[in-house]
């Protein structure tokens, strides 16, 4: 695979992964194919999890299953890692700010903590330069 190891996956990388959606660049699809290949990692941010949770409880999106299923069947690959939420990553949302929704600004911080390029195609995360996009 030519491209980074590992990176971070914002919510909507995760979604047009999880459902095929053509949407998907195709660098980030690249990234998460050798990452269910177990050739990569993908870090899932607890923000992600919960916008996931969110965006399912008003009808939004459909998972098929419960929320604790569909991330149970994604992290069940051990390549697809869940990052938990830390005080270090809110203090850097809090001070990046990329954007006025807070998710995201929690989203950005998980790929500054861990110094990986985020998965996304939010122009508005990509034009911060605060973290490397793939898209």
């Amino acid at each position: 695979m030519s491209g980074p190891r590992a990176a971070v996956a914002d919510t909507h990388a995760i979604l047009f992964y999880a459902t095929a959606n053509p949407r998907l660049g195709r660098r980030a699809a690249a990234h998460l194919r050798a990452t269910a290949e177990q050739d990569a990692v993908t870090y899932v941010p607890a923000a992600v999890v919960w916008e996931i949770a969110l965006l399912a409880r008003v009808g939004r999106i459909d998972l098929r299953r419960s929320v604790r299923q569909f991330f149970g069947d994604l992290f069940s690959n051990p390549a697809f890692q869940p990052l938990d939420l830390t005080p270090e990553q809110v203090f850097l949302a809090d001070e990046l700010r990329p954007n006025d929704d807070p998710l995201d600004g929690l989203i950005v911080a998980a790929a500054r903590y861990l110094d990986l390029p985020l998965l996304t195609r939010d122009a508005a995360i990509g034009e911060s330069g605060i973290v490397a996009t793939i898209w």
